[in-house]
């Protein structure tokens, strides 16, 4: 096993070879732009390790990783321009860069692309891969729907929004693990657990994604603090409080995520404080908790090597640990 800078710097290498702009560029050029405004390559850096996990060769499950990530930011060209989003990791979305058919199409494009990646692979990972690819960019879809959804109703709850996380979010981490199996030919029993070990920290990925919009270190996050709160999104932190909040907390979050005031920063605090008040960021830090412990109770579980174990388990400390 390697370290996960070398599978970063691995991948990034294989990235950088294989992503150029071609013909037509107004195609090719937004999505090597995409791909190259960087990000966590969280994904690919787990279909990697995954794959010698089981004792493959991570060379071996470079194109799987690529798609992956490919796949991720074709869903975020798309989500960007759902939101009407301007920014992205710091820079012009592509839709603004550019202009929104080019961003459908090129994101199009990046989805086609994801899929011949398969096709360097021998038939029966081929068949493997692409099938469990399919179902995920499925539930990847419906997840996205029920996010939209959720937003033109006021009766979402957290079991709801745990699936719509789950779907969204967690499917995406937990089959670029299982890739990295299919591609080592690990059995069945060893694919579907550490499949589940994705799902588990996935959605405690996205959990911490939540709590972090609200509570995080605005120097480090990365994005802006409280924009969640500033674009009244029913996170986990709204679900709670009106799960579990008094009925004057549940008045005042709703009084609040009825107004848009010039200057946002006094709505950001007053509804922070609320989460506080209500034991809303205290359940959020215990689920995250529990759905990390979900996850390595799968790993001990799992039959590989201490010193694997540690590996995934050392990642999973440090992604939740992040304040990013």
């Amino acid at each position: 096993m390697h370290s996960i800078d070398f599978y970063l710097t691995a991948f990034i290498s294989y990235l950088e070879e294989k992503t150029e702009a071609k013909e037509p560029r107004n195609l090719y050029e937004p999505m090597t732009y995409i791909l190259d405004l960087g990000g966590k390559r969280l994904r690919p850096v787990l279909t990697l390790m995954a794959t010698e996990i089981f004792d493959g060769d991570h060379k071996q499950a470079l194109d799987a990783a690529l798609a992956i990530e490919v796949f991720h930011n074709f869903s975020l060209v798309h989500d960007d321009i759902m939101d009407a989003a301007p920014l992205r990791r710091g820079q012009m979305t592509v839709h603004e860069k550019w202009d929104v058919n080019t961003g459908i199409l090129s994101g199009d494009a990046m989805l086609i692309t994801a899929y011949q990646l398969f096709e360097n692979y021998d038939a029966k990972k081929f068949r493997s891969l692409a099938q469990l690819f399919s179902a995920t960019a499925l539930q990847v879809c419906e997840g996205q729907q029920y996010d939209i959804d959720f937003g033109n109703r006021d009766d979402v709850t957290l079991p709801e929004y745990l699936k719509m996380i789950e779907f969204k979010t967690a499917v995406l981490v937990a089959a670029a693990l299982k890739m990295g199996g299919i591609i080592a030919n690990a059995s069945q029993q060893d694919q579907n657990k550490i499949y589940d070990f994705g799902l588990y920290l996935g959605t405690a990925f996205q959990l911490q994604d939540d709590y972090l919009d609200a509570f995080g270190n605005p120097k480090t996050f990365g994005k802006q603090v409280g924009g969640d709160i500033i674009e009244n999104k029913k996170t986990v932190l709204y679900l709670n409080v009106l799960e579990n909040g008094t009925v004057v907390q549940k008045k005042e979050l709703l009084d609040m995520y009825s107004i848009q005031p010039k200057d946002p920063s006094t709505k950001v605090e007053t509804i922070k404080g609320i989460f506080l008040e209500s034991g809303a960021a205290e359940s959020t830090r215990t689920a995250i908790t529990e759905y990390t412990g979900k996850a390595f109770d799968v790993l001990d579980g799992m039959l590989i090597s201490k010193d694997k174990k540690e590996v995934l388990r050392t990642f999973g400390e440090q992604l939740m640990g992040r304040e990013v």
